[in-house]
């Protein structure tokens, strides 16, 4: 009987759950699975979110010297002809990620130490949240310094480099915008130094501008040439001046075309300098549709009095959102 009774009390303490009073309360919530990580695309010099377009813009006066020190109240900004407010300006040298594209073809034999003096100006300017890659190219294009903090390896590199074979220009800037990808800064940028057009690329000149004109990356590039007279060189090579410039002024930066070789460490130091002083501007499109399309932008200065006429580079165009 006392079994019966003492089965029954465990049974009843065991099926009635806890008491109302003053028990420890439970919450088990259900975890959600975690959402695969979004591929990284190129977010560098204009960046486009659900409100927000930043162009960067270079000014320089009529000595080609850096202006810095304006006010929003100086720039205006267009989308396709129609005026946008500027909602959001900054001017302050944020870290970069930058490639570097080095012709290292048999035509720049005479040219390497000055090439390689202009690449070290160029790294002066660095600062240390920087990172840096390098893509040389000859009869095809290399990776030969992965992105990094410590310019010193690119440098012995360069040292070490030789110039032989022909020029894969633009197969060497599909494979450092393709690089470009997988940079860890907002800001981004390529610096090549050449001394010819292409005439060894498996990609064509379309499909480079094309690249170009979607990914987020300035271009800045150092043409290395001799006087027109007396270049003795093939069409595609006589082409190599007008194709940096078109891919360069297509993101907002610039060409300079070299005939003196002792020129090079200067022009690699003022690009250095450029992509430290530039000006953001941000705006949210009036037109909100995303539809893919090319928009194209224009930048107007307003000076203030007393300066001489400025000249603003920055990207002509990009590509809304799609739905």
């Amino acid at each position: 009987m006392r079994l019966s009774i003492l089965f029954l009390l465990i049974a009843v303490s065991l099926f009635s759950g806890p008491p109302d009073a003053e028990g420890p309360k439970v919450s088990i919530e259900s975890r959600t699975k975690p959402a695969a990580p979004a591929a990284r695309g190129p977010r560098s010099d204009i960046r486009v979110d659900t409100t927000l377009v930043l162009v960067p813009v270079h000014v320089t006066d009529p000595l080609n010297v850096t202006v810095t020190g304006l006010e929003k109240d100086n720039f205006r900004l267009l989308e396709d002809r129609v005026e946008q407010e500027i909602v959001s300006f900054n001017s302050e040298d944020a870290p970069l990620s930058i490639g570097l594209v080095f012709d290292n073809s048999g035509s720049m034999e005479n040219k390497m130490a000055k090439a390689r003096q202009a690449v070290g100006e160029f790294l002066k300017t660095a600062n240390p949240q920087d990172e840096f890659f390098m893509v040389r190219f000859n009869d095809r294009p290399e990776l030969v310094e992965d992105f990094t903090l410590d310019t010193s390896g690119i440098q012995n590199r360069l040292v070490f480099t030789e110039a032989r074979g022909r020029t894969s220009l633009l197969d060497a800037v599909y494979l450092a915008l393709h690089k470009m990808k997988k940079a860890r800064n907002p800001r981004r940028a390529l610096l090549i130094i050449s001394d010819g057009g292409d005439n060894s690329s498996r990609y064509t000149e379309t499909e480079i501008r094309n690249l170009v004109r979607e990914a987020d990356v300035q271009i800045f590039a150092i043409g290395i040439f001799e006087p027109f007279a007396s270049r003795g060189r093939s069409a595609e090579e006589l082409g190599g001046p007008g194709l940096l410039t078109e891919l360069a002024q297509q993101t907002g930066g610039r060409h300079f075309p070299v005939e003196n070789l002792n020129d090079l460490p200067d022009i690699a130091a003022k690009i250095g300098i450029a992509l430290r002083n530039q000006y953001v501007l941000g705006f949210a499109p009036i037109n909100k549709e995303r539809d893919g399309k090319y928009r194209k932008l224009q930048v107007k200065l307003v000076p203030p009095k007393g300066l001489p006429p400025l000249k603003a580079y920055w990207r002509v165009g990009y590509y809304a959102p799609i739905q």
